[in-house]
């Protein structure tokens, strides 16, 4: 495979540079050495038993979702051959066992694959986003931390803005823009490995028999690999398959989204378009093809300017009592035999 454009690098990133540069261009972008002072990538550079020994300092002992699988999966989380299940567990378990785990499993040359991933730092470890702060984000934002061995998350996308730092070990991201949606073939909405919808192409082996078209989502891709101390912008809704590239690796990474918080998932829309409009004969699907077009995506102007703000209703600026009527419009739609 041709190697793929690197994403592009930035150094002494502040929050004005961010806010003013990185953010409005909606490209990806590694943040070099963003974290470097971080007392967690300060523990992990001495050695992996620091690092396991800061976490466990801050650790509340409440167990946390542990994800594993076989030697034979090698590190990738995914479905089972048949569809019908996964091919790895999910269990309960201390984080200090996971961390123990970990570190005896280093020498082993194929593991089985262990992982905790997205678990939020408040609960788990109260105390860690105060000493290791990222200034490019609200404080209100939350971090998550994933721990794991060589692991590889199946491309996939968030519905958020992302920065994801590397404490850690090694991280190579493989990114798609989303409108590279079309060649990616994205697996089922309604059962997947993690939560979003995860493309069924293994980047490692693709069988371009079964995904033809995935060779023009790699000409549209570009790789980023981080080390620790490094973090990496990843857009909203650009598609990623994360790859660990260590026997130990953690990172932390923060979601947040730009628009009003008030507003529904718009995941929730589409899942609702595909029970009400995608059935529908194909000239009447086409006629909601326009109407999502004038009154969502506006191509046509603002589809309510001949109106006065004051009585445009749900179709004016959305407010909490607009929300609320229109999401009491959808219940009773659902809730109809």
């Amino acid at each position: 495979m041709t190697p793929l454009p690197r994403t592009p690098e930035y150094r002494d990133v502040d929050p004005a540079r961010f806010r003013a540069e990185i953010l409005p261009a909606g490209q990806p972008a590694i943040l070099k050495g963003l974290v470097t002072d971080w007392p967690a990538v300060a523990a992990g550079r001495r050695s992996d038993e620091a690092l396991v020994a800061y976490l466990g300092g801050l650790d509340t002992g409440a167990p946390v979702t542990v994800l594993s699988g076989g030697a034979e999966i090698d590190g990738r989380f995914f479905y089972s051959d048949d569809l019908g299940g996964l091919n790895f567990q999910r269990d309960e378990m201390p984080l200090a066992r996971v961390l123990g785990a970990l570190l005896e499993l280093r020498p082993v040359a194929r593991p089985p694959a262990i992982a905790v991933q997205s678990t939020p730092t408040t609960g788990q470890l109260p105390g860690f986003a105060e000493a290791n702060r990222l200034a490019l984000v609200d404080p209100k934002v939350g971090p998550r931390i994933w721990i794991g061995n060589a692991i590889t998350t199946a491309t996939h996308f968030d519905m958020s803005h992302n920065i994801a730092c590397a404490v850690a070990g090694r991280r190579r991201f493989t990114l798609f823009p989303p409108d590279q949606l079309k060649n990616l073939y994205l697996g089922p909405f309604d059962f997947t490995p993690a939560g979003p919808p995860v493309s069924m192409v293994d980047l490692a082996r693709p069988d371009l028999d079964r995904y033809p078209n995935f060779p023009s989502a790699l000409a549209a891709a570009q790789v980023a690999e981080l080390e620790p101390g490094d973090a990496i912008y990843i857009p909203y809704c650009w598609f990623h398959n994360v790859e660990s590239l260590d026997p130990f690796t953690v990172l932390i990474n923060y979601w947040w989204n730009e628009a009003p918080a008030l507003l529904s998932p718009p995941l929730v829309a589409l899942v609702h378009a595909l029970a009400s409009v995608r059935g529908l004969p194909p000239g009447e699907r086409e006629v909601w093809r326009g109407m999502f077009d004038h009154f969502v995506f506006q191509t046509n102007g603002d589809p309510m300017a001949h109106i006065p703000p004051d009585k445009r209703g749900s179709l004016g600026e959305m407010t909490p009592e607009r929300l609320a009527s229109l999401r009491a419009v959808l219940l009773q739609a659902f809730s109809s035999p």
